[in-house]
Order: C-alpha cells, then structure tokens, then sequence
C-alpha cells in the first residue's frame, strides 16, 4: 500500500470500516510510514476530538489512537487464526469424504 492509498483510507479505518486483507495492509503502512501516520492522528483528533470535547470529556489523542490501532491488530490476528481454522477443518472434511468413500465402495 502507498501514501495516497493509505490516506484515502483513513476516514474508513477511522469508522471501523475496514476489514481483511485492506485493514492488514494499512495497520502495516501506518507502522512503517510516519507521514501517514502523522496523517492518522490529525484525523483521528478531529474526528474523536472534536465529539469528545463536545461531551465535555478529557482526551488523550495518543491513548486513544493506541488502542484504535491496538484493536485492529487484534482483529487481524483474529481473522487470520480463523482462516487458518476454516482451512483445517476444510481439509479433514475432505478426509472423512474420501474416507466415507471409500467405506461405501470398499476401496
């Protein structure tokens, strides 16, 4: 993913609107890419910052940025462990069907 890709992004990342392989690869460029990262944070302080003043609520933007990022770590690690659980179960599905088989034909 580059710059330009990443920042058009942002406002979906900022709305938990982001999933998969799209999530992965902007949560890996915003690691590696301070621009966009410095990008990430002046959005995020006007989109949370702003609503969390309005409340009348105290805001720490690296805080809360943190545990934005650390949360989509976690559903990256997520979805990947259940594909790798999907792609197991899928492959002993195979298994007990050529196993049934050959019970029924007597292979």
């Amino acid at each position: 993913m580059n710059c330009k890709e990443a920042e058009k992004i942002i406002p979906y990342f900022l709305q938990d609107d982001l999933d998969g392989r799209d999530l992965a690869e902007f949560v890996e460029h915003i690691d590696e890419c301070h621009e966009c990262m410095e990008e990430l944070s002046i959005q995020f302080l006007v989109a949370e910052g702003m609503e969390q003043l309005e409340k009348g609520n105290s805001f720490n933007l690296q805080e809360a940025l943190h545990r934005k990022l650390a949360g989509a770590d976690n559903k990256i690690r997520l979805n990947r462990t259940l594909r790798h659980i999907l792609i197991w179960l899928e492959a002993a599905v195979a298994v007990a069907i050529v196993i049934a088989l050959c019970v029924i034909f007597r292979l």
